[in-house]
């Protein structure tokens, strides 16, 4: 079992950075895959990025590749996504989750199995 709690959202102007926190219970959580989805207002869920359990590896969305990192420090069992050149089309609520699914990169929500309860990103023009 592992609970997840997101943290770090706000508002920004564009162009600006905001870091994303993910603070996780739980004595497997360096056995999962994390990763950071968002929606927005009457639109899907959507995966924004990835990280192996090891941190060893990591996998973007198209749209947030070069100015969004993910990150992870098994040690502290937290995730970070650090969101840099933000857009106004950025805004949404966004959630990390966890897979058990160790190999490959998952961009389905489907393979995630906890989530935690969001945060707002809001990008001002």
């Amino acid at each position: 079992q592992v609970q997840l709690v997101d943290s770090g959202g706000g508002l920004v102007q564009a162009g600006g950075s905001l870091r994303l926190s993910c603070a996780a219970s739980g004595r497997t959580f360096s056995s999962y895959a994390m990763g950071w989805f968002r929606q927005a207002p009457g639109k899907e869920r959507e995966f924004v990025a990835t990280i192996t359990w090891n941190g060893a590896s990591t996998y973007y969305a198209d749209s947030v590749k070069g100015r969004f990192t993910i990150s992870r420090d098994n040690a502290k069992n937290m995730v970070y996504l650090q969101m840099n050149n933000l857009k106004p089309e950025d805004t949404s609520v966004y959630y990390c989750a966890a897979s058990p699914l160790r190999f490959g990169f998952r961009t389905a929500d489907g393979d995630y199995v906890y989530w935690g309860q969001g945060t707002q990103v809001t990008v001002s023009s």
